[in-house]
């Protein structure tokens, strides 16, 4: 059994906290339902019995934070909102030296059964206490700069979901926390129970260490023009469609010479550009799910197999068949990141 040990600090985030313990809390009912144990034993602590959280709610009867782990422990270090999170406090140094005497030698020892779990801007907690070394790690999209300053000889990744890197895992945000929570029960109790968990909590999409931190479908919508999110909404719920630049510009209502000057202005990228987007991320989710090449190309509206190995090259490099090989693909995905 695990101590699943949550290190509280002020204006902690909440779901940081309920999001992940909710999601142990299942498996164990999960677990329980098939004849079996419960694998993990949820605590919350902190240098003080009770603090107040970012939405002001106010938790109790946090235990000390204690002086030595005498169970198997994953310590969940939970974020803050960015503008506590970037500096420190007296409270977040006492819970830094405190980790650094907890957790470095369990860390550097080999098959420690102890682990580090950074939700969000708790890499930064777990940077400030000198436990991340090396290893690669992500954090929230705004605190990258301040993660790199802080870890200067970590490997911190961009636009990433959440990391796993030996004993030592981070996640980009507080939604992404209970990705990484289902990563995390799938490894110790099973993609069975993982998968009903995520039905448990409605999760519509359980995402992998190689999902971006911003969803492709949400990448070049940062902007206010009705009619260029018109076609992108089209586009983004059927790639698999016979989309043409004419057909397009028939959906905004505009010639299809100003629909490319209206989506080089607003969205960043041409229409044809984004649409080969889209079905790269649409053949890359179905082969995640088992499809084969040429299934893959097919719903993701490749007239080939042939043709999506071409423009998965061009992306990525690579094969599509790469993206069942994590170590394989990571390099590559994290060079379109940085590239985009």
């Amino acid at each position: 059994m695990v101590d699943l040990l949550f290190v509280i600090v002020p204006h902690s985030l909440l779901l940081d906290i309920a999001g992940p313990a909710e999601a142990f809390r299942l498996a164990n009912l999960h677990l329980g339902a098939r004849g079996m144990p419960p694998r993990f034993n949820l605590r919350f602590s902190a240098d003080t019995p009770a603090l107040s959280t970012s939405v002001g709610l106010c938790v109790a009867d946090l235990e000390p934070l204690p002086e030595m782990l005498r169970a198997p422990t994953w310590i969940v270090l939970v974020g803050q909102p960015s503008a506590f999170a970037r500096k420190s406090s007296p409270e977040i140094e006492a819970t830094a030296q405190w980790l650094r005497r907890t957790m470095r030698a369990p860390l550097d020892a080999r098959d420690s059964p102890h682990r580090l779990v950074a939700i969000c801007s708790g890499a930064l907690l777990a940077a400030r206490a000198g436990l991340i070394g090396e290893r690669q790690c992500t954090t929230h999209h705004e605190l990258l700069g301040v993660l790199r300053t802080l870890a200067p000889k970590a490997q911190v990744v961009d636009n990433r979901v959440f990391l796993v890197d030996g004993p030592v895992a981070s996640s980009a945000g507080v939604t992404a926390g209970i990705d990484l929570a289902l990563h995390l029960i799938a490894e110790a109790c099973g993609e069975a129970v993982a998968a009903a968990v995520a039905e448990d909590m409605v999760v519509y999409l359980r995402r992998s260490e190689l999902d971006p931190g911003l969803s492709p479908f949400l990448a070049h919508r940062r902007h206010m023009h009705a009619a260029v999110h018109r076609v992108q909404d089209a586009v983004s719920a059927a790639p698999e469609r016979e989309w043409t630049l004419a057909s397009m510009a028939a959906l905004a209502h505009v010639t299809e010479r100003h629909l490319l000057r209206l989506f080089l202005r607003h969205a960043g990228v041409s229409p044809l550009h984004y649409l080969q987007a889209m079905r790269l991320e649409r053949a890359r989710q179905s082969l995640e799910h088992g499809a084969s090449v040429t299934i893959a190309a097919e719903v993701a509206g490749f007239r080939s197999g042939l043709h999506l190995r071409r423009a998965w090259h061009r992306k990525w490099g690579g094969s599509p068949r790469d993206a069942l090989r994590p170590a394989a693909i990571r390099p590559a995905f994290e060079a379109a990141a940085h590239a985009e």
